[in-house]
């Protein structure tokens, strides 16, 4: 089982209310794509820390993490999203499955 986190820095012009919009557009359109098995995103609580927006997503592999990358929902997400808003992004998988060989997942 794969967790993917990706962690975001926000441009300057999104307001706490277009974060919202893009929190649920989030759920909306990665829940679409089969290959997920979860979806969680949320926003900072504490100020200082310096990324304030995440996303989280399972799946059962790396090979389905990107089948699911691919898929049309996936792009749409990542081109009506992400692009317009976030001025970085720091993203990596997790294995979360005792003693699997992260070779073979």
């Amino acid at each position: 089982m794969i967790a993917y986190l990706s962690l975001y820095k926000l441009k300057s012009e999104v307001t706490e209310e277009k974060l919202e919009y893009m929190m649920s557009q989030t759920r909306v359109q990665l829940l679409r794509v089969p290959e997920v098995l979860t979806v969680k995103t949320g926003k900072r609580v504490n100020p200082n820390d310096p990324f304030p927006w995440f996303v989280y997503l399972e799946v059962e592999s790396m090979d389905k993490l990107f089948i699911c990358q691919d898929d049309p929902n996936y792009i749409k997400f990542r081109e009506e999203v992400v692009k317009p808003n976030i001025a970085e992004q720091d993203a990596t998988a997790f294995e979360m499955e005792p003693q699997k060989n992260v070779k073979y997942s």
